[in-house]
Order: structure tokens, then sequence, then C-alpha cells
């Protein structure tokens, strides 16, 4: 009969030998990737990231996407006071958390899209610049072959970004945004809002209508989800996977107020993409004015023009995708999901805590 340090020593070295064998069979993780980056560049990021919740600003933003035949622009005006969240045009306010569908609308990064960033790409500082008459530090993530995937300019008093763009395999940038004017000056105080309007609609195609979200949307995705939250859907069958193509990782994971809709927060560190999983069957007589394509074998319908949506549906679930980056990205991720809900890795991680969980009697 084995004794307890045997025993353990035999499940540990099982363990690994199962990851190893695995990561042979599946290909290095992205994790495993060996990217360097320039430490004084990652701090530019960093410190842009807190920046944004700690300089007071005012001054107008633009969104641009562009894709080979056509550009789209939207602009805001906006205010920043620290502690009391941004007011988008006439006093809206954001606090907390807010679906976002392309790192891009930010002015700075979370620790875990800056991680996903420096694990994918190589961050390093470029030649300085100039953004709204300001001195900038700039920052460029380069892919593995050299080539510029984004660039930040950050300012180089206040340490906020003022203006970044997500560049494509070819060089073209296909998502900008940042300021055209800004001031670092407090927003005066503003009157209560009662019935202001809504920062965007989002609609999710599936049984029962569709769901909107505006300015509410702290309160509808406050209910954050954490790892056995997942596992629990996915044990349900939920296509709720870790990471989808494009080496887009699962970074952030809420539940609507009623619970009937789960949004997934994707990234790379550069592109960013929202999914929104709900179960039901996809109502086609309502995809009136949507262009429909066949990706991989599926029905994904497509609409958009600043911002890109597909949607598709399989297995008892709609899946609804929004992103800033390019259309053939959202495409890409319908098509993708539901599918592959459960995607090798995710299984092994899964097993890998259940062998854990076995050896924890012989602790």
């Amino acid at each position: 009969m084995l004794g307890r340090g045997r025993r353990r020593s035999v499940l540990a070295c099982g363990l690994a030998g199962a990851l190893a064998l695995a990561a042979a069979l599946a290909g290095e993780p992205a994790a495993a990737r060996d990217v360097r980056s320039d430490p004084r560049a990652v701090a530019l990021l960093r410190a842009a990231a807190d920046a944004a919740s700690r300089v007071p600003y005012q001054g107008r933003r633009f969104l641009t996407t562009a894709s080979r035949s056509r550009s789209m622009t939207s602009r805001v005006s906006v205010a920043h006071t620290p502690g009391d969240g941004i007011r988008y045009r006439s006093g809206t306010a954001q606090r907390g958390y807010r679906p976002e569908s392309a790192a891009g609308d930010t002015t700075g990064f979370t620790p875990e899209t800056l991680a996903l960033l420096t694990r994918n790409y190589s961050v390093v500082r470029a030649e300085d610049s100039a953004v709204c008459g300001r001195r900038a530090r700039v920052v460029e993530a380069r892919r593995a072959d050299g080539s510029p995937a984004g660039r930040f300019w950050i300012d180089a008093e206040t340490g906020l970004m003022l203006h970044r763009e997500l560049i494509d395999a070819t060089g073209r940038a296909v998502v900008m945004t940042g300021f055209t004017e800004i001031s670092f000056t407090e927003p005066p105080p503003e009157p209560a809002v009662l019935d202001g309007p809504r920062n965007g609609l989002a609609r999710f195609p599936g049984r029962g209508g569709t769901r909107s979200g505006g300015e509410e949307a702290a309160a509808q995705w406050g209910d954050e989800l954490d790892r056995a939250d997942l596992d629990g859907l996915r044990e349900l069958g939920w296509p709720v996977p870790d990471d989808l193509p494009g080496r887009l990782t699962l970074h952030d994971a809420r539940r609507d107020a009623g619970g009937g809709t789960v949004h997934l927060s994707y990234s790379d560190g550069l592109a960013a993409v929202s999914v929104f999983v709900q179960p039901g069957r996809l109502d086609e007589a309502a995809m009136d004015g949507w262009q429909k394509t066949v990706r991989r074998g599926r029905t994904v319908y497509r609409a958009g023009s600043l911002r890109h949506w597909a949607v598709s549906a399989d297995d008892g679930y709609v899946v609804t995708v929004l992103t800033d980056a390019p259309q053939s990205t959202a495409e890409a991720v319908a098509a993708h999901l539901p599918r592959e809900a459960d995607p090798f890795w995710s299984r092994l991680s899964r097993g890998a805590r259940r062998l854990t969980a076995a050896a924890n009697p012989f602790d």
C-alpha cells in the first residue's frame, strides 16, 4: 500500500505527465509563448490605466472604424470627474461596469487586458509625437514578425491616453479612437438627469424579442461570474469558452439581472469582442434587414456600420456578437459559437482541477 508521500508524488507526476502530453498534442498555448516587451513601455500603459480614473478632463472624443470600402466615425462630448464617473453628451454618467465592444472605447487598460496585450504582443517605445497640441509618448504593440498591431499616444504630462489605433496585417488602421480636443480641468457639477438620452441601444435577437442596454448597464450587468459559475454554466451546456479564434481570451463574464443572458468579454489586449449568450431559438423572421451569410456551415446574420454585429444560433442558444473590430472578426466568432462550447483546454483545465481535488485527502 502506497504511503501518503508516495501517493502524493504519483498523483503529481501523473498530472504533470498528462499536461505535458496534452501540450504536445494540442500545441503550445498562447500563455507559454516567449513575448519580450520593454518594461518602460508597459509602465506607460499601466500608468495610463491609472490616469484614466485619477485625472479630471473635459473634451471631445471620436471613434472611427474603417474597412477597405468605407469608414464611419462617431463623436461625443465627455467630462470625467475622478470618483464620479464619465458624463457623455448631456449629463449621463457612466460608473462602474460598462459593457464595451472594443478596447479602444476606454482611455486605459484594465489589469486583465494589459496582461493579455503583453502576452500576445511585444510592447515597445516608438518615437514621441503630439496629439491635440500636447506632447505625447508613443507605445507600439508589435506582432511576432515585428509589424505594428496597435499604437498608443500617451500624454507626457498627465499620463492619460490621448489616442489609440488598431492596425491590421496590411498596416492599415482599422479602429481609431481618441480626443480631438481636451482640457484637464475639473468639470462643473451637472444637475440630476431624470430621463436623459440613452448612450446606445443594443438588440439581442432571440426567443421573446429583444433586450436593450444603455446607461443602466452597470445595474443590468452587475452580477459578475467567477470560475465556478462559468464551470457550472458549461456543465449545463452553455457555450462560454475560455478562448476564441484570433487569440481572444475571456477576461470578464457577467449575467444580467434577470438571469437570462450572459455577457462575455474577450480580448487579445488590442481587439475586443462582446458576446451575449441566451437560451432559446433565433426568430429568423425578426432578422429582416440583416445580411445572411454562411460561415463554417452555419448561418450567420450580420449588420453594422460603426460597430459590427453578428448573430448565430444552435444547440438551443442564440449568440450575439458586437465589436468595433472588422466585420470578419464578428462573423468568425458567431460561426465558432456555440458549436465549440467546450474547447479542449477548458476540458483539460477542469480535469486538472478534479485531479488536484482528488489529491487533497492525502495532504
